[in-house]
């Protein structure tokens, strides 16, 4: 192991850290104070195993200490620790290593980008991928960078796509094997989503998967005429990965345009999909689309559950997916069967799902010129932020959006690097929106319990072998629950608006929690 004083820094701790290795990244159980991956693990869980705060003494929470991020966009990251060090992105693409201890920062890395950057909501990016001494961020300009995990020094920077034409990174990479898994964002500018891997070493292309089928391509039929071009898809959220398959699961954007669909008549695959690919060759082996020819922007970009459960009787390799469209899916994930499909929120626009799991639609749902009443809103019933599994309960844990919205229908024509929507969206006047925690058995979609906000949540969730759930308030107040029983157990009024996920992790011997709170990190723990 090598270890390393930053120059002109002689007061800062010894920067001695193991590299971040693929079997390190598999097995994140035997080291449960450190947070390697975006969601804790390969599996989608965002569980952490440590018990030092935990439901007897978490009213006993403080604040340790905070790192305010020099930025008004919302901050998205969830942070990762390796060895004492933990790595933030910050808005719009930079990075900070920091002291776990102290909050203090170790190095920055500060990118300066054009004035005529291209994205639809807002400037932001939801974090960064460890492996090797490697420090991996996307951009909002669609580069892909490695940063030098002691330094900062960039070891290299690839384009990814030309972000003139609406292209950009918001997500988090995912790390695996010798790859850097890396998704787009751009779907409200016409691009055409794809999903990439690059050598870690070298940042080399291995292989890139179209998420929309190009002429002579099985799907390309789904849309008409040249609407694939233009047809979005994007993959703007990070997915998950089963070393036993060596497949990842990925979710799908919206097609464009959002709420016109008629200048692209027919299913429009892959949008609104789960895709499961060979993670060595990038080649599709099945996926499973949850809206065929979305007319309200329901991207299902959520983050795949990947659970091993008893199903009717027999053992099953899942794939769970609280949809954006509001229902809760169950998935085979080694053939991509339809299991189970319900709703987890109120919906208005599907009667049910058939045998297969293909929506059954109601008439008059459709988006139009004086706008058309549908649940759930624009921002679904769930969105990009996680939900969060306990091994320990064996609960999922969503953070649900009781809402809906006006739907209108517009003209769409397409103009390269300018929003191509085809409508709009507005909240529906008098109506009381709001949200809640809830608690679910995978195999029903049966609620266990639920914990109630009066605002629908913008922000995911943390389950802990010390029998809790953290979360977030959309007006800042962090809280924790009881995982059993949804009794709550800690708040804390941070203010500022939350639009993160919280995660925890261990420092000289102290659990902490650490979660984006308005426009600063706050790390909580116990004296």
């Amino acid at each position: 192991m090598k270890c390393l004083i930053l120059a002109a820094a002689a007061a800062l701790p010894l920067f001695c850290q193991p590299a971040v290795t693929h079997e390190r990244l598999l097995h994140p159980e035997k080291e449960p104070g450190n947070w390697l991956t975006y969601s804790g693990n390969f599996s989608g869980h965002r569980h952490s195993p440590l018990t030092q705060i935990n439901a007897a003494n978490v009213s006993k929470l403080k604040v340790a200490w905070t790192y305010p991020v020099n930025s008004l966009q919302k901050l998205e990251t969830t942070p990762l620790v390796n060895g004492g060090v933990m790595y933030i992105s910050e808005p719009p693409s930079h990075v900070t290593a920091i002291d776990t201890k102290t909050g203090r920062s170790l190095w920055r890395y500060r990118r300066a980008f054009a004035s005529d950057i291209r994205v639809c909501c807002g400037q932001v990016n939801r974090g960064v991928a460890l492996l090797g001494d490697l420090v991996y961020l996307g951009t909002v300009d669609a580069h892909l960078v490695a940063l030098d995990a002691k330094t900062g020094a960039v070891r290299w920077d690839v384009e990814v796509a030309n972000y003139k034409a609406g292209y950009s990174i918001t997500v988090a990479p995912l790390a695996l094997k010798d790859k850097i898994v890396v998704g787009i964002a751009g779907g409200e500018y016409g691009i055409r989503g794809f999903l990439d891997a690059y050598d870690a070493k070298t940042g080399k292309r291995a292989w890139r998967f179209w998420t929309i089928p190009g002429p002579g391509e099985k799907g390309n039929e789904t849309w008409k005429g040249d609407s694939w071009k233009t047809g979005a898809a994007a993959t703007w959220v990070t997915g998950a990965y089963d070393p036993d398959t060596n497949l990842i699961y990925w979710g799908t954007g919206n097609p464009g345009p959002d709420w016109n669909g008629d200048v692209r008549l027919g299913d429009n695959l892959y949008s609104d999909s789960i895709i499961a690919l060979d993670a060595d060759s990038g080649t599709l082996k099945w996926y499973f689309q949850f809206t065929p020819h979305d007319i309200h922007d329901w991207d299902a970009t959520e983050v795949p559950v990947l659970v091993d459960a008893e199903v009717r009787g027999q053992k099953r390799k899942l794939v769970l997916f609280p949809n954006r469209n509001a229902f809760y899916y169950m998935l085979d994930r080694v053939s991509g069967q339809f299991l189970l499909g319900k709703p987890y929120a109120k919906q208005t626009w599907a009667k049910g799902l058939d045998d297969s799991g293909r929506p059954i639609r109601v008439e008059g749902t459709s988006p139009s010129l004086e706008g058309t009443k549908v649940w759930p809103s624009v921002a679904g019933a769930n969105n990009w932020y996680s939900p969060a599994y306990s091994p320990k309960t064996g609960l999922l844990y969503i953070a649900v959006r009781e809402a809906g919205s006006l739907y209108f229908f517009g003209e769409a024509e397409y103009k390269e690097g300018e929003q191509f929507n085809g409508g709009g969206f507005r909240t529906i006047p008098g109506e009381e929106e709001w949200g809640a925690v809830r608690a679910y058995k995978p195999a029903t979609g049966e609620v266990v319990w639920e914990h109630k906000m009066h605002t629908p949540p913008y922000s995911g969730l943390l389950s802990t072998s010390g029998n809790l759930v953290f979360g977030a308030t959309p007006e800042g107040q962090f809280f924790a629950l009881n995982a059993t029983t949804g009794k709550e157990l800690y708040r804390f009024q941070a203010g500022g608006m939350v639009r993160s996920n919280p995660m925890s992790y261990m420092s000289e011997g102290k659990q902490y929690v650490a979660m984006g709170l308005g426009n600063s990190l706050y790390v909580f723990g116990l004296d």
